[in-house]
């Protein structure tokens, strides 16, 4: 069993909380609560990851940086 490490966004919105994965190009989520968006982000990202393993593609690895920046206006 491989074990990987993806870093994951989310944001609150109107709705409820968005979720993404960056390194995995089309793979997002949302959910009512900050804790279902993350779980929701966990499973969608296996289901991305089983399907590219099924069809024999490579798992793209993450080299993602996350900082802030302060801006004055």
């Amino acid at each position: 069993m491989n074990r990987f490490l993806f870093p994951v966004v989310i944001e609150k919105d109107e709705e409820g909380y968005f979720a993404s994965c960056p390194t995995l190009q089309g793979c997002y989520t949302q959910g009512d609560s900050y804790e279902e968006a993350l779980q929701n982000i966990q499973d969608t990202i296996l289901l991305h990851i089983e399907d590219r393993v099924a069809n024999g593609e490579e798992v793209p690895k993450s080299h993602m940086s996350l900082t802030t920046v302060e801006v004055q206006v």
